[in-house]
């Protein structure tokens, strides 16, 4: 069973590849993608891991969580399925416009 991984507070330098090469020695990496800004086209500072491997993966979890990177302490942990938090409210179509 495969596992996905948020990896977050990177170094806005980082790429795919430093990001995969950081997963490897844990084991075999799907991918590594690092999220962009659409219009910058900048690193937004976090990505995500696919593992084959879910033991593997969690074990990379636990010793890469918190990590020192760069001067920067990595947040590393299993993704979770994006929810709306309710951030894309209509507007209601009576009273009071806001």
């Amino acid at each position: 069973m495969s596992i996905k991984i948020y990896v977050g507070n990177l170094s806005f330098d980082s790429s795919e590849s430093d990001l995969n090469g950081l997963f490897e020695p844990y084991g075999v990496v799907d991918s590594a993608k690092i999220i962009v800004d659409q219009f910058t086209n900048r690193s937004r500072g976090f990505g995500f891991i696919e593992m084959q491997n879910r033991e593997e993966g969690l074990r990379a979890i636990q010793e890469l969580d918190s990590k020192d990177l760069g001067g920067r302490n990595l947040k590393v942990n299993e993704a979770r399925p994006k929810t709306n938090s309710g951030g894309d409210r209509q507007r209601n179509s009576g009273g009071s416009r806001w």
